[in-house]
């Protein structure tokens, strides 16, 4: 049975326990932070922070302003354009749904950090891979929830059956919009179904999600295209030179 997140953002009080319940799990390393006019730290997903709580800033029907959390990282999609660019088969899916990543077959091309419609893919300058949440399959695989779900106070991240969870999240959809509020399931058919399904109190594009994320395949195989083509012609060149250079000698 798929697998899936369940990101309530309704319940989420933004303090990060996910956040830094993923680093520690991944040992990954702490980031220089700056104030940029908000809480919100770091300011974008990277190689050293997989998940991160993002800070939005709105206002209420009375003018009053008020403060909206969500806990962010891989959407794990179905129809994920990272997997299909990847050349060597780095990006791989689990048989329960996450789209997982072997550093040690990753080639550094980057053509999934392109791809990502979400851009959660990010590059590792100082390994030259790629890096993202990878939904902590050794955690899964025995039994546990996540890392990220794991530490959460609230209730704000689930996980579990992807079924499940999707009828959850439409019981909550309902139970927001009998206290008058306009909430909205994200995740039930974008990219033919992701395996983050969030509820969310305002349009996905106040949290910087996509209306309507494409499969974006299309926009990389070009460059791809291309850049196979131009290292072809330098290994013509560089083999027409060769021979010239043994033409020249036997002479």
């Amino acid at each position: 049975m798929a697998k899936a997140f369940l990101v309530d953002a309704s319940k989420c009080i933004g303090c990060r326990g996910c956040q830094v319940a993923c680093k520690q799990w991944h040992s990954l390393k702490a980031e220089p932070t700056a104030f940029l006019g908000s809480y919100e730290n770091p300011r974008d997903l990277s190689a050293q922070t997989w998940r991160k709580v993002k800070f939005v800033e709105t206002v209420a029907q009375d003018g009053a302003p008020r403060w909206r959390f969500l806990s962010d990282a891989c959407k794990h999609c179905t129809d994920a354009s990272c997997l299909a660019v990847c050349p060597t088969g780095a990006l791989f899916r689990r048989p329960w749904g996450a789209v997982d990543l072997n550093q040690d077959v990753c080639n550094g091309c980057r053509y999934c950090v392109a791809a990502c419609p979400f851009g959660v893919v990010t590059f590792n300058e100082a390994t030259g891979r790629a890096n993202k949440c990878i939904m902590c399959p050794d955690r899964v695989e025995a039994g546990l929830d996540p890392a990220c779900v794991s530490t959460c106070p609230t209730g704000a991240l689930s996980f579990g059956e992807r079924g499940d969870l999707l009828a959850r999240a439409k019981r909550r959809v309902a139970e927001l919009r009998q206290r008058g509020e306009q909430p909205r399931l994200y995740g039930e058919r974008e990219l033919s179904g992701l395996h983050a399904l969030y509820v969310l109190q305002e349009p996905p594009e106040a949290y910087g999600l996509p209306a309507k994320p494409r499969f974006a395949i299309a926009g990389v195989l070009p460059g791809s295209l291309l850049s196979i083509a131009a290292s072809a012609v330098m290994g013509v060149a560089a083999l027409v030179a060769f021979r010239e250079r043994r033409v020249k000698k036997g002479e």
